[in-house]
């Protein structure tokens, strides 16, 4: 039976909850003939589930520096080398639709016209990488003819989050770009916002959406097929 291991980043300071969070979550993606597990990167011993033949999924939101080089050399000191990694969560070409439909659900529960809306995407950013800014303002540039304006705001770089969203319209739509809620979601994205002052409306994590297991379970289904 091929194994699949769901990794993400998890928390380093308290690693049992996310641990927990990614155990649940891949007991809702159902891949028939495959045996789904998770783990994170900061639970100890976590990754030691992972083989050669494992297909690791990344929960995270860009190809950066944990998928590309982190990730790998934990493979390796666990002793799966060879295991074959799919591309992040974050990378997922259906996503584009799934936050739009989202931000569309939203607007429409706050009777807000989605072309007089404005949208604030919340991601990470990084010191050690160009990736997650770049792909948040990919996502940032699709979803803009959509609302009256779309703009980015990053916990880990510029512009940083409590100065992307200070002096936002109320009517504006927070999507936090984030795989999981951890840290930065329960955090540093509320500390943020309230700094700025923002009056609008926070969405969950987009990780969290409900339509996210289906997809996961369909990426897997589709790499799986691919193997000779």
């Amino acid at each position: 039976m091929p194994q699949v291991l769901i990794v993400a980043h998890g928390q380093p300071g308290d690693p049992a909850p996310q641990q927990q969070a990614i155990e649940a979550l891949a007991a809702r993606i159902h891949v028939a003939d495959a045996q789904v597990r998770g783990a994170t990167l900061a639970m100890p011993g976590a990754l030691d589930l992972a083989e050669n033949e494992t297909l690791i999924y990344p929960l995270f939101m860009a190809a950066g520096w944990f998928t590309r080089s982190e990730l790998p050399r934990r493979l390796r000191l666990a002793g799966a080398p060879n295991a074959r990694i799919l591309p992040p969560f974050g990378s997922d070409p259906r996503l584009p639709a799934l936050c739009l439909g989202l931000i569309a659900k939203a607007a429409e529960a706050q009777g807000w016209p989605p072309a007089q809306t404005h949208l604030l995407l919340a991601a990470h950013g990084s010191g050690r990488s160009r990736a997650p800014a770049e792909a948040a303002r990919r996502m940032a540039a699709s979803l803009a003819p959509h609302v009256a304006a779309a703009s980015c705001g990053f916990i880990e770089e510029t512009p940083f989050l409590a100065d992307a969203a200070r002096d936002l319209p109320a009517q504006t739509i927070c999507l936090p770009l984030f795989a999981t809620r951890a840290e930065h979601v329960t955090d540093d994205l509320p500390a943020a916002l309230a700094e700025a002052g923002f009056r609008g409306l926070v969405l969950p994590p987009l990780g969290l959406a409900p339509e996210v297991p289906a997809m996961i379970a369909e990426s897997i289904r589709a790499a799986l097929s691919e193997r000779p």
